[in-house]
């Protein structure tokens, strides 16, 4: 149990690792305007250089190993009450939560939104598959909602965001690969190094003008086409939900199962479309995968694959929708998409997630409760969603006039709707 500290001159918040960016930097700088005491750990130059040399910065520069005992000593010297980061699987943060834990501290988890791109995730103890919401049901949800009479928000056509999370991303790598000389024992939690990524971001950078061309050119063709066809949400393979949530270590793997599922039981005139995740660099080789599962499976010509972008364009005239655990999803069912989904994820209610097999559900798929899906999404949007964004200045703005209370609220944003002790939230709007 957490020992909640209510006043703000009392707390000290020890930040770990964050959004790629300065919005750490501004959240940290606010909290110090409430009263606070607040700390950051940095395990690499990334870190320090989006703290702009703001007070109460640790260097990080052990190894690995030495990580859970050195978190364990800095919240007992610095006497620490809060615990904030950005996801909560990587390996260095998921041992800094156990640690938090057995000290009774308040744990503190951003992530995307579960309803991006106009919202971020605000959550305590876990997030995705350790979120709150997976224990929750929609009976649950509706009852707590009682207390609410919001008008569900509509996001708008155009948010920002992408451009500056590939910039901030491009940048952070930047630094940790010419910069990175005091944190020697520094280890990524991906897989890949970090030579790579920086130029797998920088890449993305410069070719966005050409990979937008081609998304349009194969836009065309699937919306000029004529037939009906199903669509199938690609994720990040080192993304932690698709890692840590999932049944699946690698995409090929859960695109071979996609496939075979749609070749045995798809009607023979219907096509497949996989739609790229918009961060997608190019890591995993999904064209070619594409091809030879095509070819194996005797769906040549049938397969279509479309490089990020925007997924309403594709959704509009999908028959069905298929994912590991996108958050995506959400945006097929709030269209009333017939939605197969593989791993954990906290939309995955039996209420409006098919439990068909896989051929079974692209031959005759059975419809979302869409009722029961708009208490859940209107429960989400007065709890843990919160408008704005990490990345665009825009989008920080909006965020930084809420999050901060809720923060240093005593209750969670789910306990504080049952209690009917909620802020109201602000109209959906850009701020500029």
């Amino acid at each position: 149990m957490a020992r909640i500290v209510t006043d703000p001159k009392d707390r000290q918040f020890l930040f770990l690792q964050g959004p790629h960016g300065p919005f750490f930097h501004q959240l940290a700088k606010m909290m110090r305007k409430a009263g606070a005491e607040v700390w950051r750990v940095g395990f690499n130059a990334g870190d320090r250089a989006f703290w702009f040399g703001a007070p109460g910065y640790i260097s990080y520069r052990g190894t690995p190993e030495d990580w859970p005992h050195t978190i364990r000593t800095l919240i007992d010297e610095h006497g620490i009450t809060d615990l904030v980061l950005y996801g909560d699987t990587r390996p260095i943060h998921a041992q800094a939560i156990e640690a938090a834990r057995a000290a009774g501290l308040t744990i503190h988890v951003f992530e995307e939104g579960y309803m991006r791109p106009y919202w971020v995730t605000y959550e305590r103890g876990g997030s995705n598959g350790n979120s709150r919401l997976m224990e929750m049901t929609v009976p649950e949800m509706k009852t707590a909602l009682e207390m609410s009479d919001l008008d569900v928000p509509e996001p708008p056509a155009r948010w920002g965001d992408m451009k500056s999370h590939v910039f901030y991303g491009a940048l952070y790598h930047w630094f940790v690969m010419f910069r990175n000389g005091e944190y020697r024992n520094f280890r990524p939690h991906r897989d890949l190094p970090v030579s790579t990524e920086t130029m797998l971001y920088t890449r993305r950078l410069l070719l966005m003008p050409f990979t937008a061309l081609g998304r349009m050119i194969a836009t065309a063709r699937i919306k000029y086409g004529g037939f009906p066809y199903h669509l199938v949400l690609l994720q990040l393979e080192h993304d932690s939900s698709f890692q840590t949530h999932s049944p699946f270590a690698r995409m090929e793997e859960f695109l071979e199962v996609v496939i075979e599922g749609f070749a045995a039981g798809a009607p023979r005139h219907h096509h497949l479309v996989l739609k790229a995740h918009p961060l997608e660099n190019g890591r995993s080789p999904v064209r070619r995968i594409l091809k030879g599962l095509a070819r194996k499976h005797g769906i040549e010509g049938r397969l279509h694959y479309v490089r990020g972008g925007k997924l309403a364009r594709l959704l509009d005239h999908a028959r069905t929708a298929v994912t590991v655990n996108s958050t995506a999803a959400q945006q097929v069912l709030w269209r009333g998409i017939p939605l197969k989904v593989f791993g954990r994820a906290v939309y995955a209610k039996p209420e409006f997630v098919a439990t068909q097999p896989l051929a079974e559900f692209f031959s005759q798929p059975l419809r979302p409760d869409s009722r029961a899906y708009r208490d859940y999404r209107r429960y989400l949007l007065e709890t843990s969603q919160i408008p704005g964004g990490f990345y665009s200045s825009q989008g920080r703005r909006q965020l930084m006039r809420q999050v901060v209370d809720m923060m240093l609220d005593e209750d969670d944003p789910y306990d504080a709707l049952r209690s009917g002790k909620a802020a109201p939230r602000q109209p959906l709007r850009i701020v500029q």
